[in-house]
């Protein structure tokens, strides 16, 4: 007689999640609570601002109305967008060729001529406008090749546009290197096959292939010109744009309600072009397949040639646009007296008392580099890696996903917030009546939190990237056995994620020493940071002081760059052993 079976249960059995996972939800709650407090309020105040009048009454449009009537700021809002546009389509062919160079050419030296384009990123923006003054300005030694060519003087648009395709073209370098990397060789082969021209295969092949690193890297140079304050500081004169308006209109006529409405104007592109980006990242499909072979270069004389001398050419404006301001820091008088010395450093750091601001700049840096690498990373952690479910199994559709949502909304928003608008909502937020943490405005506590939510978005990009290529078994395996989550991300996650952690911390710190737009509006004497004191000293009229103390930054970030690259490797001997 065959034994009967008892019917499966039609409801599948939960198993129970350990306690700490409200530990989890609870570390959740904290990093959701920092990002509210310190990015959704201050922008929520921006918006507010813009839509109250002198009293504080609700006026809607009015502002924006009265925006759209002022000839001198829709002026701005014109020389912004055709210089960013002009900025972009300089810069992106320029970094597109010279990617070109690097990823399909034979050429020797490429880690070098790499390396050197990277430099601009170590040293505040406003440092390349400063040498195009001593190159260019009313005392510049090449101010008569300039004017041969019909442009009367380098302040305003010239400099200003010559200065930002200094300064973002690593940034556009970094995404074209990226995208031309990803290559199938059996198209190129086929092509060879098929007799196909070389002009015939760059425009079917390679720039199809491409085509969403060329988009991505166009916006993000649009933005970043659109939103940067240094540069049309320095060398704008009397041109005007839209983020020198903001400072203008905020610090010096206090009108706070055009302020907003500026800052707002300044939101839109950014967060247009993070829109685009996403669009254009979801519609991308992969290069390299499972069977895909990857494009190895072939020796080609001419072509190798060729794309050195261009490559020679680039590295050669960059070292000069560097060399300029490191020669004119120890050049007593210029132009009179070119003999070198110390005084421009001395004068800097002992006369105009940088040496204290230098010293907050360090530590801003530093907590950056520290808190803001725990934040993120735990961030990361808590939504990656812990469960969505109240311990009980509830949670599905409810709190916990909810919180889930939010921060990793909150987490991606920095991307699309020029800092200077952050900075901005920071002023209106924090010194807001009754507002209980309005006590950390003008302290260095707030400069550096301001600092960590104004670069979030990328380190949070970087952790989630590292932790997503760890098996999830690795946490069913501890769930299984009633091992607390902690005990699993202290063991096992953070020592495989280590290198991941030192990335992130050194982009913390060398954005932090270089970084104005986002704390030029929070600083108070006493917490004054290096960059900020450089605009102070360009406007006191200490050209050869701020090209010195600008050259600090740069080597503080150089070293900071070697340190960080030492630790990299005595971690990775320590942690990644298991690679090999």
């Amino acid at each position: 007689m065959s034994a009967v079976l008892p019917a499966p249960s039609a409801t599948p059995v939960k198993q129970a999640a350990h306690w700490s996972d409200r530990i989890a939800h609870a570390a959740l709650l904290v990093v959701a609570v920092a990002l509210v407090a310190f990015l959704a309020f201050p922008l929520a105040a921006i918006l507010m601002q813009a839509v109250e009048g002198q009293a504080g009454e609700f006026v809607f449009l009015d502002n924006f109305i009265a925006y759209a009537r002022t000839p001198a700021l829709l002026e701005s809002l014109w020389n912004s967008l055709w210089v960013s546009g002009l900025v972009t389509l300089i810069t992106v062919p320029l970094a597109f060729g010279f990617a070109y160079a690097l990823t399909r050419s034979c050429m020797p030296l490429k880690p070098l001529f790499r390396g050197i384009t990277l430099i601009p990123l170590l040293a505040p923006s406003l440092l390349s406008a400063i040498s195009l003054i001593y190159w260019f300005g009313n005392q510049g030694v090449l101010k008569g090749w300039l004017q041969s060519l019909g442009i009367a003087e380098i302040y305003g648009a010239p400099g200003i546009v010559i200065g930002e395709c200094f300064a973002v073209f690593p940034h556009a370098l970094m995404i074209l290197v990226t995208a031309l990397s990803l290559a199938d060789a059996r198209l190129y082969e086929a092509a060879d096959a098929m007799g196909t021209t070389p002009a015939r295969k760059f425009f079917t092949i390679t720039l199809p292939g491409a085509k969403y690193g060329l988009i991505s890297a166009a916006l993000v140079v649009f933005t970043l010109v659109i939103t940067d304050f240094g540069i049309p500081k320095v060398i704008g004169g009397s041109f005007n744009v839209l983020a020198t308006d903001v400072f203008k209109l905020v610090i010096g006529q206090q009108d706070f309600a055009k302020g907003a409405v500026v800052a707002i104007l300044l939101l839109a592109p950014a967060v247009l072009t993070f829109a685009v980006d996403s669009y254009v990242s979801r519609r991308q499909t992969a290069m390299l397949t499972a069977r895909a072979v990857p494009y190895r270069p072939k020796p080609a004389r001419g072509f190798d040639l060729a794309m050195t001398a261009y490559c020679s050419v680039i590295a050669f404006l960059v070292l000069a646009m560097l060399g300029m301001a490191v020669f004119a820091s120890f050049a007593s008088f210029w132009p009179y007296n070119l003999s070198p010395s110390l005084r421009h450093y001395v004068m800097g750091l002992v006369d105009a008392e940088v040496s204290v601001a230098f010293i907050n700049s360090l530590k801003m840096a530093a907590g950056t580099a520290f808190f803001g690498t725990v934040l993120v990373f735990c961030g990361a952690y808590l939504l990656e890696k812990t469960p969505g479910r109240f311990a009980d199994g509830s949670g599905g559709t409810g709190f916990v996903p909810a919180l889930r949502g939010l921060v990793r909304m909150l987490a991606m928003l920095p991307m699309a917030v020029p800092g200077l608008v952050l900075g901005l909502g920071y002023i209106f937020f924090f010194n807001a009546p009754n507002n209980p943490i309005g006590g950390l405005y003008h302290t260095l506590t707030l400069l550096t939190l301001c600092t960590i939510v104004h670069f979030y978005t990328t380190g949070h990009l970087t952790a989630v990237t590292a932790l997503k290529a760890l098996d999830g078994e690795f946490e069913a395996v501890s769930a299984s056995l009633k091992v607390p989550f902690y005990k699993t991300f202290w063991r096992v996650t953070l020592p495989i994620c280590t290198p991941a952690l030192v990335d992130i911390a050194r982009y913390f710190f060398v954005n932090a020493m270089t970084t104005i737009s986002a704390v030029v509006f929070l600083y108070s004497p006493e917490t004054k940071v290096a960059a900020i004191a450089i605009l102070n000293l360009d406007e006191a009229g200490e050209m050869g002081a701020a090209a010195a103390m600008a050259v600090l930054i740069l080597l503080a970030s150089s070293t900071a760059m070697l340190l960080f690259m030492a630790l990299a490797w005595w971690v990775n001997r320590r942690t990644q052993a298991w690679k090999a």
